[in-house]
């Protein structure tokens, strides 16, 4: 018995395939470093304001979803035609598909904790991808857990 529910759908590329995309995403990694690292940087100053916002109960917290949705993209970008992890990509859309109404205040967490937790995930998955997008030329060997999120971001573990 799984004790986080059940597995997410796991469109697996072919062993094949998989080593053959690990490799690319490497190169992509390595090629995108320094947009990534500005975008981890914006992210970080973002992330002490979106949790000030949660706590002050502001609703400039809404903005924590462009971050959001500019890290899916700048990910996206770096295997184009891949799909992401369907876990992730469900806590993203239920995080970023909030428009601010009056009423929310009475249920701020239930309303906000989304928007903060879709952040938060997609920001560990670029915290990632910078770990690692100048720390090898080609996949490792040896497993990382760090690596292994980056793959199963990826659908490529």
């Amino acid at each position: 018995m799984s004790v986080g529910g059940t597995n997410p759908p796991q469109p697996f590329p072919s062993e094949e395939e998989r080593a053959f995309l690990e490799v690319e995403l490497v190169h992509a990694l390595r090629r995108d470093a320094d947009e990534l690292l500005e975008l981890r940087a914006r992210a970080d100053r973002a992330a002490e304001d979106g949790v000030y916002r949660l706590l002050h109960q502001s609703f400039k917290v809404y903005r924590l979803q462009t971050h959001t949705t500019e890290i899916v993209a700048a990910l996206q970008r770096l295997l184009p035609g891949t799909t992401l992890n369907p876990w992730f990509t469900q806590i993203v859309t239920e995080g970023t598909e909030k428009t601010f109404a009056r009423e929310h205040n009475t249920r701020w967490l239930q309303e906000t904790r989304p928007i903060v937790e879709a952040f938060l995930v997609a920001k560990q998955a670029l915290d990632m991808t910078c770990k690692y997008a100048r720390a090898f030329e080609e996949p490792p060997r040896v497993f990382e857990p760090g690596w292994g999120t980056v793959l199963y971001l990826f659908m490529l573990r």
